[in-house]
């Protein structure tokens, strides 16, 4: 297995997994659902993120094939998600409503599914399978978990150092950004799910 480690493989799996996870780019959202009085535990979303990804990783094709789905089928479903959490960062609006029956917990949904271990994520994860030896991909997973509870961890201070006018713009961008990926990720997976049908 060691033989198969590559620098250049763990780098480039790394870098795009990074890219699609966009941990960075949820900090926003991480903000705003501690301020809710939500709880998203650091441990807890990079610890079932990475077993998430690993099992993914080995079962993930044969496991939507069982219950007879595709990739594209959960990419859209994902999108929808993404694009309705974008509309309440980007218009000031509650649109996932707060309930007594509503868990505290914030770290399973929204956190860990969709925005890290997501349909976009999932769907690289299987594509860069086809190109890297699995040992370079599972590393560059468990480091980008690593990045993930570092950032999670550390969303308060981000808070602490920032003003809420910076937070408040931050918010803005970030929420046009998960609407410009959930519309992507809608249109592309749409279009092939027709022309499957078709």
């Amino acid at each position: 297995m060691l033989e198969l480690l590559n620098w250049r493989e763990f780098l480039s799996s790394f870098v795009v997994l990074f890219a699609i996870i966009d941990i960075l780019g949820t900090t926003p959202i991480i903000i705003s659902l501690k301020k809710k009085g939500k709880i998203v535990s650091a441990l807890r979303a990079s610890v079932i993120s990475l077993f998430a990804f690993i099992g993914f990783f080995y079962v993930g094709e044969a496991f939507l094939r069982l219950f007879n789905l595709d990739i594209s089928s959960f990419a859209v479903a994902g999108a929808i998600i993404i694009f309705v959490m974008a509309l309440e960062m980007i218009l000031d609006i509650q649109i996932f409503r707060d309930s007594p029956d509503l868990p505290k917990d914030a770290t399973i949904t929204p956190i860990v599914f969709p925005l890290i271990v997501g349909a976009g994520s999932m769907t690289t994860l299987l594509s860069i399978r086809a190109q890297f030896a699995d040992i370079n991909i599972l590393l560059a997973v468990l480091l980008n978990m690593i990045v993930v509870y570092v950032v999670i961890k550390l969303a308060k201070n981000f808070e602490k150092v920032l003003n809420p006018g910076v937070i408040y713009v931050m918010q803005k961008l970030f929420g046009i950004i998960l609407l410009a990926i959930s519309v992507k990720l809608f249109i592309t997976n749409l279009s092939l799910l027709l022309k499957e049908i078709a």
